[in-house]
């Protein structure tokens, strides 16, 4: 979902490189002086985590259709934040911190529609019935089991297991202490584990 260039010809002021062989906080760097005119390190950085990006608000949001939604929304952020970027902490992280906060954006939106919608005795599922995009309960693997844990346990794991973040950085972005972070990634996993052993006997 790479975003389009606003202009096509680069002016003979910045010189000509290729975005692919740069590291991250270059490309940053490039931004900084190209943007919003020539978007070329900007697309190369969504070129790199488009893919884990919208794995992790598809496995926070529990659909598709909502996770592609808070991408533009992210995209569209970073695209109008690298110029203020300092670059304190890693751009990845940065990322999904900007992630992580229009999740639970999008996630307490999709909570209010649910709320009214039982207030007025409407079937949620029925509104959503002409949706195509699959919910969390129908998928395998770790899609699964975040269904059983909390919504800030279900962000954590995600941001180890699909972001590969180090729990310092998920720490930072959920504004939690090092130590609280640790401790409910293994409390989750606790969690999940006895449901597998559960689900197992049965």
């Amino acid at each position: 979902m790479p975003a389009r260039s606003v202009l096509t010809k680069t002016p003979s002021s910045i010189s000509r490189y290729d975005p692919r062989q740069l590291t991250d906080e270059e490309l940053v760097q490039h931004a900084h002086v190209e943007l919003f005119h020539i978007t070329r390190a900007y697309e190369e950085l969504m070129r790199r985590y488009q893919r884990t990006l919208f794995n992790v608000c598809a496995r926070y949001l529990g659909n598709e259709r909502d996770a592609d939604d808070v991408c533009q929304e992210v995209m569209l952020k970073v695209l109008y934040g690298l110029k203020n970027f300092e670059g304190k902490s890693k751009f990845k992280t940065w990322l999904y911190s900007i992630t992580y906060n229009e999740c639970i954006t999008q996630y307490r939106k999709e909570r209010r529609k649910r709320r009214l919608l039982d207030a007025l005795s409407l079937d949620p599922l029925e509104e959503a019935s002409d949706e195509k995009a699959p919910k969390i309960e129908e998928k395998t693997g770790l899609d699964r089991w975040l269904v059983h844990v909390n919504p800030i346990d279900r962000e954590i794991l995600v941001l180890r297991f699909v972001a590969e973040l180090e729990f310092q950085e998920i720490a930072d972005i959920m504004h939690m202490g090092l130590s609280a972070t640790k401790m409910r990634y293994k409390r989750a996993l606790d969690k999940l584990r006895e449901k597998f052993s559960e689900n197992n006997e049965t």
